[in-house]
Parts: C-alpha cells; sequence; structure tokens
C-alpha cells in the first residue's frame, strides 16, 4: 500500500519530533555531567557511569502523572490512611519510639502527634519507603520528563552532593518514584537542608536511624515556621438549608476566621476572628465537608503541597494520640 504524501508528512514530524526529544535529553545529560564536574569537583568519568547505568522507567513517569492527591477524592483518600489497623500500629510504634519521639518534640516544639503522623502516612512508619533506585528515579525525571525537568535536574545535582557528603551508595539507594528517601521521605534537596545529627554520631542517616529521622522530621517543620501550641485546623458546618460552599483550597491563609463565619460557616474555636484561617472543601462520602486551616496546616502542606496530604497526616497524628491516651488511662 503506498502511504498517501500528508501521512508520510505526519510520520516524518512525529519521527523528527522524537528524534529531537531524545537528542535533547542527551543534550541535557552532557551538560549535567559537566556542570557536576566543573562546579562541584567531581570526576567526568564517575558522573558520566552514574548517568549512563541510570535507567530511565517509564513506571516513574506514570506515577508522577496520576498521583493519589489529585486522581481521588478526599473520601477514598482519607481511608487511604486513616484506618484502624494504621492507627493501631501507629500506637506500637508510638510505644517502641515514646523516648525519641518526646526528644524530638522537645527539641523542635512539633508534637509527637505529628512527626508520628507524618511517617505514619508518608512510608506506614518506615515499612514501605520505595523500591526505585533514586538515581533512576531522579534521572528519568530529569532528563525524560520535561513538565518537571528542571526541578529534577536540580534535585539530582543534590543527590550527587548528598551522597558524597552523607556516605551514601549513589547507585543502591532506594526510595520513591520521585526520588525521596527513608521513612521520612525527604527528597535531596530537604535531606541536605533539613536533616540533623539526632543521635550525635557525626551523620545525618534518615534510612536506618530512628533518632535521626524523627528529630529531622521536627525540624522541617520548626524550620517552615511551625508555632508551637497552635492549633492545626478544624472541621465546620453550615446552618440547614444554606447554599454549599465553594473554594479554591488554597494552603495559605487567605482570609480571617470572623470572614468565615460572616459566609455561614459554624465551628468553636476560641481564637480571635482576626486569626488567619482558610477554606477547604472536600469531597466527603456523604456530601461536601468543610475544614478550616490555619497557620500550622499550611507549614504540614510544606511538607507535600496538597490540602488532602494535610489533612490525613493531621487527623492520623490526631488519631494516634486520642488512641494511645485511651490505652494509657485504662487500668492495670
Amino acid at each position: 500500500m503506498i502511504t498517501s504524501h500528508p501521512v508520510r508528512a505526519l510520520l516524518a514530524s512525529i519521527l523528527m519530533a522524537l528524534l529531537t526529544t531524545a537528542a535533547s535529553a542527551d543534550d541535557d545529560r552532557t551538560i549535567f555531567i559537566n556542570e557536576m564536574t566543573t562546579q562541584y569537583g567531581f570526576e567526568a568519568d564517575f558522573v558520566s557511569e552514574v548517568i549512563g547505568n541510570a535507567e530511565t522507567k517509564q513506571s516513574i513517569i506514570d506515577a508522577m502523572s496520576r498521583p493519589a492527591e489529585k486522581v481521588k477524592p478526599w473520601y477514598e483518600y482519607r481511608d487511604i490512611f486513616i484506618t484502624d489497623q494504621r492507627i493501631n500500629e501507629g500506637v506500637d510504634f508510638w510505644n517502641l519510639r515514646e523516648e525519641t519521639l518526646q526528644q524530638a518534640s522537645e527539641r523542635t516544639g512539633v508534637p509527637m502527634r505529628m512527626i508520628a503522623g507524618i511517617v505514619g502516612v508518608e512510608t506506614y512508619y518506615g515499612r514501605i519507603t520505595g523500591n526505585y533506585r533514586v538515581v533512576d528515579a531522579l534521572s528519568t525525571l530529569a532528563f525524560d520528563y520535561p513538565p518537571r525537568a528542571a526541578f529534577f535536574r536540580n534535585e539530582l545535582k543534590e543527590y550527587f552532593l548528598l551522597t558524597r557528603e552523607e556516605q551514601l551508595s549513589i547507585e543502591d539507594t532506594e526510595g520513591s518514584y520521585a526520588g525521596a528517601m527513608g521513612p521520612p521521605q525527604f527528597i535531596p534537596s530537604s535531606y541536605r537542608a533539613y536533616a540533623v545529627d539526632g543521635d550525635g554520631d557525626g551523620r545525618r542517616d534518615l534510612l536506618t536511624n530512628w533518632d535521626d529521622i524523627l528529630n529531622s522530621v521536627g525540624n522541617y517543620f520548626k524550620a517552615h515556621r511551625w508555632h508551637n501550641g497552635e492549633e492545626v485546623a478544624m472541621q465546620a458546618t453550615l446552618p440547614a438549608g444554606h447554599p454549599p460552599l465553594k473554594s479554591k483550597n488554597e494552603r495559605k491563609a487567605n482570609k480571617t476566621l470572623g470572614e468565615l463565619r460572616g459566609m455561614g460557616l459554624l465551628f468553636e474555636s476560641d481564637l480571635p476572628d482576626s486569626t488567619p484561617a482558610n477554606l477547604i472543601v472536600l469531597e466527603g462520602r456523604a456530601g461536601p465537608e468543610y475544614w478550616i486551616g490555619l497557620h500550622n496546616f499550611y507549614v504540614i502542606t510544606r511538607y507535600n503541597h496538597s490540602v488532602m496530604y494535610g489533612l490525613a497526616t493531621y487527623q492520623l497524628g490526631e488519631a494516634l494520640a486520642e488512641r494511645t491516651a485511651e490505652i494509657a488511662a485504662q487500668p492495670n
């Protein structure tokens, strides 16, 4: 069969685009190798070998393109993390790590329940930390995922620097599809910026050392201006017959509690009406759920830029604290 000229032209243009993309990715790799050698003192052969051995994985691109925060309604997303099993295992984790949690809380001003809630949502208390080689994840996203290539090229650079500083295996360290590592799931730039040596052994090990892990989670929130002792979020309702409200679900406070009351929302709080707050409207199983986020809620979303993530970690932490207190109050 003879292909018509328009079809041939289209196929030729597609082939050219694919070749151009591949050539561009190769050029980006070369530029990256040169940058790491000239600006950061790595051996060219070493960087070339690491980048050359990194595997591009379609599963990483697929996962990046459909995160749960964007494709699931709130009631399904919540059901992943707020379960009896996760709460019960969280209580076991709390009891096992209570001394370290207490130390991290006292050092940073971040409640134990919030630190435990983060590792509970992120990795099921360290049980599920990811099985992608970090170098594969970051290289795939840096060179073969154009929407966020610049961001992940920087993370790949940070990863090279991190492995040199912390004596990690650059080719064997595993993490998430986005290159996040260990029970707290720090990406390389966050690891370098916010990890702390919790036990004073001279290393910052976020892969296996729980003193470092829990103190680093607390330090992350402290660095992002967690306000010790302040509320995080509260649920609100509307009077019967009130029209439903909508919200862009911005993470940062863009209203005050007084303004939210003026919109008809009903909630209990002793905070002044001038307190900055934001309205969060999520899809509940029985209809809209209304939540009010305060400053500390915004701090949680610095960890992950999703209001559903922020609410899930907050609720899990609250559930852990409540269940732990209930067990402690029971007679022996």
